[in-house]
């Protein structure tokens, strides 16, 4: 019976994370607590699911406290990756 169960939850991630797969290019744009940029000239770029390692490592700034994420190509925000409060 537990192996049953946890082969089912193996597949049931697998099956999840294969439906969070992005693609293409992402910029995130780091925020402080006024709404101000930080680091404003610098461009962060991130490809498909980079966008993780980036927005972690921009949360490790001290004087940010927002992440947006936007569609490079269309300037759209990320939905439900964007905005993301740090921690």
């Amino acid at each position: 019976m537990l192996t049953k169960n946890l082969c089912l939850l193996a597949i049931g991630s697998a099956l999840l994370t294969g439906c969070m797969t992005l693609s293409g290019y992402y910029q995130l744009t780091a925020y402080d607590t006024n709404g101000e940029v930080v680091m404003g000239d610098r461009k962060n770029i991130a490809e498909g699911s980079g966008i993780y390692t980036v927005r972690n490592a921009l949360c490790g700034i001290p004087s940010v406290a927002t992440v947006v994420v936007r569609d490079n190509k269309t300037g759209d925000e990320l939905k439900g990756e964007s905005p993301y409060r740090c921690r």
